[in-house]
């Protein structure tokens, strides 16, 4: 189950929030780096309970055996408390290969982030790239908070090919370079998981590196 797996306690009774068992003051008080702790861990698991949709500050407050008070001091809003937990879990982030060749690493890329979505963080992927597009200050805080938090595994790939000379450095900041994940994400979305090897190497082979060695089509991309 979700709940074990994110080693904390689901709520009782259902959708309805135990107030006795919220009574952070019965427990022994937990401050800094400690709470957080606790608060991301409860936050992840009500997002695979209810999905972000029926996510809450106090249900989060309730499983984190906390008060309200202390998630507002820190997040002003459950979007940012949502998108701080998948960041510091490292929900959708997998670790970068190092094979040596880009079609490799591209390939190993994306075998690794189909896995991450045949798991328990993929529903919860889904769930929030749907809420991206019904809620608009929620699409804003990911393209703030994710979009700008840094190179991922992919990136890390193509800088790597670049230092080798197997693609030109404008391909790190161009469109193209999105394009593989884009296309698996996709691919999740209207199929589900898990994603068979073969589609990941037509991704690779058919779409994604004939995109990345063809020369810029236009000076936005130079």
């Amino acid at each position: 189950m979700h709940d074990e797996w994110l080693g904390v306690m689901p709520p009782p009774n259902g959708d309805q929030p135990d107030r006795s068992a919220g009574d952070h003051r019965r427990g022994p008080r937990r401050r800094g780096e400690e709470l957080e702790n606790a608060i991301l861990a409860a936050t992840l698991a009500e997002l695979a309970e209810v999905g972000y949709a029926g996510l809450t500050m106090e249900r989060v407050a309730v499983r984190a055996r906390t008060g309200k008070a202390a998630l507002y001091r820190r997040w002003p809003s459950r979007a940012e408390l949502v998108v701080d937990a998948c960041a510091v879990h490292r929900v959708f982030d997998v670790e970068p290969p190092g094979t040596g060749s880009l079609r490799t690493d591209v390939l190993t890329v994306l075998q690794r982030l189909s896995t991450r979505l045949a798991g328990p963080h993929g529903d919860i992927l889904r769930g929030l790239l749907a809420e991206i597009v019904r809620d608009p200050g929620f699409a804003r805080v990911v393209r703030e908070r994710i979009h700008g938090a840094g190179p991922g595994a992919l990136q890390h790939a193509l800088r790597c090919a670049a230092e080798r000379g197997e693609i030109g450095d404008w391909i790190l900041c161009s469109r193209r370079a999105t394009v593989a994940v884009d296309l698996l994400r996709n691919h999740y979305l209207l199929y589900g998981a898990p994603i068979p090897d073969e589609v990941v190497t037509e991704i690779v082979d058919d779409v994604y590196l004939p995109l990345l060695l063809a020369p810029p089509g236009n000076a936005e991309e130079t």
